[in-house]
This record gives structure tokens, sequence and C-alpha cells, in this order.
């Protein structure tokens, strides 16, 4: 009896410290979690250093990259082609040269043009002979000796043989009115020699289609840019465009689109565009690629935040609002557009919050553990 009442005691016991110590044990654990959801406060070293943005309101703004290149202004460019056939030699400017308007280029040795300095002679020659013969007609008419037709036939003659001088003048003159039997290439704008296609003794026709020279001034050029189908209700005329290249990098040249044209190209499906840009100290060459980044405004508003106010995690755009004594929350957000450094975003924030704009992802990363 005495024995089983002391086991029934120390059974007893026996449950009363087990439980006790699961107490504790499960009394830890809560505290280390309650340790655990403790929140991070900014630390005053940090905070003090803290650029602290506002969400603004403003007109949406869309902003679309295209690839394009330099282009020839097609309304400054002169292609110069052969008048006569022959040889030219004595060429006298190089691919790139800066030449004035007028300026010799080269020289053409040409038969032709020994032909017209000819018909030249023959029609100075002809007309003389005609001016005395009608001299001579007048005046034997004057003396009986002549009829009226034969006065007017003098007078005929005479007229024919001066409309014939003045028009190998004329062809003389079109093809530059050198009498020697040269053709001499003159450049009839001023410009830059973009395009050589001749060497000095080189045979040429006036048949041939290529030309000899082309010359643009390149005072300002065409930027042609390719727009996808799924993008064409996004350009407009008279849109802002920002224009960047590879030689280029960290200079933006402004402009507007200048055109758009409304047709496909039937080979890779895409819409060309054309920007006219001024080439202030001739930065700009034709065939440089380009980037082009096209803005235009919606009519409506929507809430905007400086891009490094922004934060990208797992496929997430997220802000830190701000709430004063080092105290902040991660907020999810949507990304409409970007344009610069100007990001507009809808849902999580509200006008007028206080976003974290230095450290953000040093202070995201301590709030997530």
């Amino acid at each position: 009896m005495q024995k089983n009442v002391t086991t029934s005691f120390l059974s007893a016991c026996l449950l009363i410290v087990t439980g006790a110590f699961f107490q504790s044990c499960k009394s830890q654990n809560e505290n280390k979690q309650t340790e655990g959801k403790v929140k991070y406060v900014i630390p005053d070293s940090i905070r003090k250093t803290l650029v602290i943005d506002t969400v603004s309101v403003g007109k949406l703004e869309n902003s679309l990259t295209l690839t394009g290149k330099v282009a020839f202004n097609d309304d400054h460019v002169v292609k110069l082609y052969p008048m006569v056939s022959g040889n030219i030699q004595d060429i006298k400017v190089m691919l790139g040269d800066y030449v004035q308007e007028g300026q010799v280029l080269a020289v053409i040795k040409s038969s032709e043009m020994a032909g017209f300095s000819n018909d030249l002679v023959n029609a100075e020659t002809n007309l003389r002979v005609a001016k005395k013969n009608m001299d001579a007609t007048q005046d034997m008419f004057t003396s009986g000796l002549a009829s009226q037709k034969d006065l007017l036939a003098a007078q005929a003659a005479y007229e024919q043989a001066k409309s014939e001088l003045s028009r190998i003048n004329r062809v003389l003159k079109i093809n530059g009115g050198n009498t020697q039997g040269e053709f001499i290439v003159k450049a009839p704008i001023s410009g830059f020699i973009v395009e050589k296609f001749v060497t000095n003794n080189m045979a040429i026709r006036a048949d041939n289609s290529t030309n000899l020279f082309t010359i643009s001034d390149l005072k300002n050029v065409w930027v042609q840019a390719n727009v996808y189908e799924s993008n064409i209700e996004l350009v407009h005329t008279g849109d802002p465009v920002n224009v960047t290249t590879l030689a280029y990098p960290n200079k933006v040249f402004k402009g507007k689109i200048d055109k758009i044209m409304n047709v496909l190209d039937p080979s890779n499906k895409v819409m060309k565009m054309r920007v006219v840009l001024p080439n202030e100290g001739y930065l700009l060459k034709p065939e440089m690629f380009a980037s082009v980044t096209v803005t235009n405004s919606e009519n409506k508003n929507s809430m905007y935040v400086p891009l490094r106010a922004l934060i990208f995690d797992h496929s997430q755009y997220f802000v830190l609002i701000y709430h004063g004594e080092g105290n902040a929350d991660i907020v999810p957000v949507q990304k409409l557009s970007a344009i610069g450094d100007k990001v507009y975003l809808t849902g999580g924030v509200k006008p007028g919050d206080r976003l974290i704009g230095s450290n953000a992802l040093q202070i995201y990363d301590q709030l997530n553990n």
C-alpha cells in the first residue's frame, strides 16, 4: 500500500516537471518569434543621407525606342552625270572633300565638245555670209535690180543663220561653254563629295546611268527609323524625339517627326518615319546607326516618381514609402511607362506619398530580412 502511494507521488512529480519543461521551451520559442518580428528601423547614419521623393501627378507620356540610321537630306543632294562622252582627266577632288559652288571637279576631253565648237564656227561664218547677201540684195532691190521676193529670201536666210548661231551658243552653254573640246565638270552647289565613281583616264558615256560625283551640303540630315505594325498608333507627325548614335552615346540630338510614310515595306513589314536634324559641326554622318526615342502625351493624368525610387524584384516593381523616424514600408506598384528618369505608376501609392530615393535597394533588403 505504502509502495503504491510512493509510486503515484513520483509519477505526479515527473508529470509536473515535464509540463514545466515544455512550457518553458514554448515560452522561449514565442520570445524568439517575437524578437524575429521586430521591424527594421533605418539607422541614423543612413537616415541623415536619405533622399526623399514625392509621388506626383502629371499628364501620362509614352516612350517608344526605334532603330534607324542617318541618311542624306535628298532635298540637298546633287548627283552629277556626264553630259557628253569622252575621257575624264585632271580630277581635282577626293571623296569627302568640301567644295564650293562653281569649283572645277574634273575635265572631260570630248569629241562631242569639239563638234560643238566646229558647229559654232560654221554658224558664225554662215551668219556673216547671210548678212552680206542680205545687204547686197537690199541694195539691188533699191536699184531695181532685184525683186522683192529675192529680198525676202535673203532676209529669211539671214534670220535662219542668226537662229542657228543662237542654238549653238545655247548648246555650248548647257555643256559648259568650252570651245577647246573640253567639258568642265563644276560643282553646282557647295558641299561634301559623298560619292565618287570616276578615275583619271576613264572613258565615260553620256548614256551611262552611273553618276560621276554626288555632292551633299550635310547642313541637315534625315534620320529614318523603322516602326513595326504594333507601334504605328504610338507615333504621330510632330511628336518630339531624342536621337542617339553609337559614335556619340552621351549626346542627344533633339528633333520632331517630320514625315510618316503611310505604307509598309513588303520585305520587313515596317513603316518608315523621318526626322530632320540640323547637323552642327557635321557630327552626323550618313549611314550611321541611330536610336530614336519617340515621346507623346495622352489625354489623361497618372502618378509618377523618379526612376531611382523604383525597385524591381521577383518580376514585380516596389517602392519604399517613408513614414518618418526611420520607418518605411514596402509597397508593390505597377509600371505604366517611363520617360527618361520619370516613371509612371498605378496602384499602391497615392499623390503626396513620400518615397525613399537613395539606398533604396539596401533598405529594401533589410526590410525583407
